[in-house]
């Protein structure tokens, strides 16, 4: 398998670190791994060093429980160096669930780097029947989460200021899917895309950028401002949704 290798613009030691997970993984898989793929923020550029997720695809020829589990017995490791538990699929499964995640592979089709082996992307079309329903479920799903993990956490300032930046990391490919259902280009960078939504919706999303420069360490807020910034952050989500409402009965989001 051809090793391609970590984008240059990634920070040295991040690259030192996917070059000897390309290594491990190529062992362990051995000639059933027919490509590796780096998506979300260090192949769109956003990426933080010590803060944001190595997100990685793993494309096999056929699965391999034994495989799996010398996989596994690796993995904790590997979460230490900020790689996520990577998407383990077919050729075959990639392709029979496109219209299932329409919105997850167009953000992997749009923005991705191949590492090793073959890429299936370019030649794959995403169907974007299902997009604005998965947008509906997601941004739905993604208010009903923070208020379980709210009373999780006992509603305790730390848990809170733990959330809003989790909760905005799952919220933002939702929000790019607004733009591409809306049928504007989709840009790469948060900041952009929150200034864009702001522009196109008509809605008030600074509670969503504080939100983001709470997750880049821009921010800190003491544990009187962060049950407000929480409120305020569910009532953006709230705000949101209702606006999606409104959009598709004006006939705006299909």
């Amino acid at each position: 398998m051809t090793i391609t290798g970590p984008p240059k613009d990634l920070p040295l030691e991040v690259r030192q670190t996917l070059r000897a997970y390309l290594t491990e993984v190529t062992g362990i898989f051995g000639p059933t791994l027919e490509a590796v793929i780096l998506y979300g923020s260090a192949a769109r550029g956003d990426f933080l060093p010590g803060r944001s997720n190595l997100n990685l695809l793993l494309l096999l020829s056929a699965h391999n429980t034994e495989a799996l589990e010398r996989y596994g017995k690796v993995h904790r490791r590997w979460n230490r160096e900020h790689i996520v538990v990577p998407l383990i699929l077919t050729q075959e499964e990639l392709q029979s669930s496109l219209e299932l995640f329409p919105l997850e592979y167009l953000e992997i089709k749009e923005h991705h780097v191949l590492l090793a082996g073959r890429d299936p992307f370019p030649d794959l079309d995403v169907s974007t029947r299902n997009l604005r329903l998965e947008c509906e479920q997601e941004l739905r799903g993604n208010l009903l989460r923070l208020r379980q993990r709210f009373v999780e956490g006992a509603g305790k300032p730390e848990a809170a200021g733990m959330l809003l930046p989790l909760s905005l990391t799952s919220l933002l490919p939702c929000l790019r899917g607004l733009i591409r259902l809306l049928g504007y280009p989709v840009p790469g960078a948060a900041e952009a895309l929150l200034n864009d939504l702001r522009a196109r919706l008509g809605v008030d999303l600074t509670t969503l950028q504080d939100a983001l420069n709470l997750k880049r360490g821009l921010m800190t807020p003491g544990p009187v401002e962060i049950p407000r910034l929480f409120e305020r952050y569910v009532s953006a989500i709230q705000t949101l949704i209702e606006k999606v409402e409104e959009l598709k009965k004006q006939g705006k989001l299909q």
